[in-house]
């Protein structure tokens, strides 16, 4: 008998470690196939739009023997999949090449405007999870109420508005009449010389650098494009918190709770909420990917230097090198987001383990 058991447990064991490496092969996988979808998207825009690169760089009135020396050198007189092979090559090797509009390699400008949307994205989705979580769990313990109608309500006004009409009217508003918020940008031109960025945060870089005069600054000019995309990632939130917390208050677990005397507020904040927390982290890591990738229309009317408005400035220049480059960074940082956040929902709630 022992010796079947222990067979019985090798066999197990073995089967484990199959399903562990097909989960990781599959894993893989999925990585390179959205990765590659995402090179080919990018790809495939850059050429459909009719912009010549070559013609770009040189200008309308370069020489056309120079022009097409240019193509050449770029590889763009080579077959289409040949062009795309050169593409991901580059990209793979860090090289997005060099922008028209600021003659620096993309890399270069990526790495200093994005840190601003980052920034901005992080503002707005802290707000939108410390806001939009309790007005949730309010709508789902008030469930019909008029408490609950009105959580709907700036959740379905959250959906609907363009953000381009909140956003000019909030200027109006808060800057123009009342004069609450600094105008348009990330920081006063005043301090522009005398602040030195150390990480590309300014908000953290002022705080670790104690320049309090700074720091309130920063403060007025982020709270309103950071509050705006708040709004946004509020209603979403709110809006799944609502939905899992009526799924986990209708659980006999409550029902059991209720029964041994608990008080209400211990039910709803550490028994339900806590059970419903591992799917709103996703929520909430899909909602910061959603802001980082949709922040562009925010930057242009709040003139925020981040890498929306890179690649808006680019567009309108037909800097196509940058666009790109932008475009293949978000969608990166898209797909990591939404890889982490499947990892980290797998690995907190154990019942996903074996599905």
């Amino acid at each position: 008998m022992a010796s079947v058991d222990l067979t019985g447990g090798a066999g197990r064991a073995r089967a484990r470690s199959r399903r562990r490496i097909r989960a990781v092969l599959g894993f893989v996988v999925t990585v390179l196939t959205t990765y590659l979808g995402l090179l080919a998207v990018t790809f495939f825009i850059g050429r459909v739009i009719p912009i010549d690169p070559a013609l770009t760089i040189l200008g309308d009135r370069a020489p056309q023997a120079a022009v097409e020396q240019l193509r050449r050198t770029m590889g763009l007189d080579q077959p289409l999949y040949y062009q795309f092979y050169l593409y991901i090559k580059n990209i793979l090797e860090g090289d997005f090449g060099t922008s028209v509009l600021t003659s620096n390699p993309v890399m270069t400008d990526i790495a200093r405007f994005f840190p601003a949307t980052i920034e901005l994205a992080t503002v707005g989705t802290i707000i939108g999870a410390v806001v939009g979580i309790p007005l949730g769990v309010l709508a789902a313990v008030k469930r019909g109420s008029l408490a609950d109608q009105l959580v709907r309500v700036i959740g379905l006004v959250g959906y609907s508005v363009p953000i381009f009409w909140l956003g000019l009217l909030a200027l109006l508003v808060f800057y123009a009449k009342l004069q609450w918020v600094a105008y348009p940008g990330r920081m006063d031109v005043v301090y522009e010389y005398s602040f030195t960025p150390i990480t590309g945060f300014f908000l953290l870089d002022a705080l670790i650098q104690q320049q309090w005069d700074v720091l309130w600054d920063l403060f007025r000019h982020i709270i309103l494009p950071g509050g705006l995309l708040g709004y946004f990632s509020l209603a979403y939130i709110s809006r799944m918190t609502r939905s899992f917390m009526i799924a986990e208050l209708s659980q006999e677990y409550i029902v059991a709770a209720r029964a041994k005397g608990l008080s209400e507020m211990r039910i709803i904040w550490f028994h339900a909420l806590r059970n419903a927390a591992v799917p709103l982290l996703t929520v909430i890591a899909l909602s910061y990917a959603g802001l980082l990738e949709g922040s562009v229309l925010t930057e242009s009317i709040f003139s925020w230097p981040g890498i929306g408005l890179y690649i808006t400035n680019s567009l309108q220049n037909a800097d196509m090198n940058a666009v790109l480059g932008g475009t293949i960074i978000i969608g990166s940082v898209f797909i990591g987001i939404n890889l982490l956040s499947d990892v980290l929902y797998k690995t907190l709630d154990p019942r996903t383990r074996s599905r």
